[in-house]
């Protein structure tokens, strides 16, 4: 049987651009159904190139294929707070990434979900690193922390995302469990909403070993 690990954020009222309410109950109604509000960006999600780039294509568009198939997994969790992630950090790993490649970056910064610093101190992706990949260019690129880029940081978090999102990068941040995944090659599906105009949604993200 295949191995499957989960790579998602559970979410949760009170979790950064999340909320929920009772809408109905079987008491009243005879059903539970409860209204959502979600940020497009909240928890383990993608994000489509309108996120950064007003022209981008939205979400309704995203090649699914992209999201879905073999993914290699880069072991970077002895990188410090606040690292830039390099080429050079890639090892070995950067001679089989080429043309529709997916990676994902295990720095282990999941583990900072609920911390102060979880939004603040996370090894990002370099400018040098996205355009690289973005030269292949790969098909997704998935990272644990909140973001690929500073966030605190309006000018590197612009030139990484765009970087990546002109090339057709998908990218799928807010990952976690990484550190759960026995190899350094799985089969990698995360798949947003289909949301008309979207620049990004929450996704059920899962590896699965054979």
């Amino acid at each position: 049987m295949p191995r499957i690990v989960d790579l998602t954020l559970t979410m949760r009222p009170g979790m950064r651009g999340v909320d929920w309410r009772p809408h109905s109950t079987t008491a009243e109604q005879g059903w539970n159904t409860t209204m959502l509000e979600l940020y497009s960006h909240a928890g383990t999600h993608c994000d489509a190139p309108r996120h950064f780039l007003d022209d981008g294509p939205t979400l309704e568009t995203l090649a699914l294929e992209k999201c879905v198939g073999p993914a290699l997994v880069a072991r970077l969790a002895h990188l410090p707070p606040r690292a830039l992630i390099s080429v050079a950090d890639l090892g070995p790993l950067a001679d089989r990434i080429g043309p529709f490649s997916r990676l994902l970056l295990h720095s282990g910064w999941s583990t900072h979900v609920d911390l102060p610093d979880y939004r603040s101190h996370f090894p990002r992706v370099s400018l040098e690193l996205a355009e690289w990949l973005a030269a292949k260019p790969i098909a997704l690129l998935g990272v644990e922390p909140p973001s690929v880029a500073d966030v605190n940081d309006k000018a590197e978090v612009t030139a990484v995302h765009q970087a990546l999102l002109r090339a057709g990068v998908v990218i799928v941040e807010g990952l976690t469990n990484l550190d759960q995944l026995r190899r350094n090659q799985v089969t990698f599906v995360a798949l947003p909403l289909k949301l008309e105009g979207g620049d990004g949604s929450p996704v059920r993200a899962i590896a699965i070993e054979d």
